[in-house]
């Protein structure tokens, strides 16, 4: 698998490149701005990037602008955003691309090698893989229903934006399949979406969600 890495910290970016090429995939370019991103996804039109928010001049929103000019000018190109911020003006737009291919991790809060790598394939495969906490910020300066929601609901619902399924989050929360399908119904109901039986689809619905409050303004460059 091909990477395109846009970090401007050398040190993290030479540990990511240490890393992805131990774990089988192909670092072919590393950069430290957005028109670096932009020219490196051009030239070797990698199967995914994964960028940093803050990229110079300004260390503000330029990595994810340039990720969302490089999905504009390379459709499903699959972008894991790794970061230490959530980045609100232009995460909600990310995130509520529908067509797949889209992750947002904070560098804090990845604590394994493997779930970072398998992440990383999710979303190369047109998958999704966005942190609970993301989410949560997204959703609360919108000031979406989710309060609405059970501590329970909250739980089901941070877990189908990071892409598991029923029978995973089952899993994880110690529930019965059963428990998990009424969840997901409140979730949706209570949210006004459809719930689909995709597990890609039902992430595809929250982050349809999140741009119908919000997340599709311009990109402004």
């Amino acid at each position: 698998m091909r990477v395109v890495i846009a970090e401007d910290n050398v040190l993290l970016a030479a540990g990511l490149e240490l890393l992805l090429s131990s774990q089988g995939f192909d670092v072919v370019a590393i950069t430290g701005d957005g028109p670096g991103l932009l020219a490196a996804v051009e030239t070797h039109r990698p199967d995914i990037a994964v960028v940093d928010v803050r990229l110079p001049p300004a260390f503000r929103d330029e990595g994810i602008r340039a990720a969302l000019r490089a999905r504009r000018d390379h459709p499903g190109l699959p972008v894991l955003v790794l970061s230490q911020y959530v980045e609100h003006a232009y995460a909600g737009r990310l995130l509520a691309d529908t067509g797949g291919g889209i992750g947002y991790l904070l560098k804090d809060r990845v604590s394994r090698v493997d779930e970072f790598t398998d992440a990383l394939r999710r979303v190369a495969a047109g998958g999704t893989a966005m942190d609970p906490e993301v989410i949560a910020q997204l959703l609360a300066v919108r000031g979406d229903p989710v309060d609405a929601l059970t501590p329970r609901e909250r739980e089901v619902l941070a877990l189908m934006a990071e892409g598991h399924d029923n029978a995973g989050i089952a899993q994880r929360l110690f529930v019965t399949d059963n428990a998990v399908h009424k969840h997901i119904g409140n979730v949706f109901h209570k949210l006004g979406l459809s719930a689909g039986d995709s597990g890609h689809r039902r992430v595809r619905a929250v982050l349809a969600h999140l741009r119908r409050h919000g997340g599709t303004g311009s990109p402004g460059g």
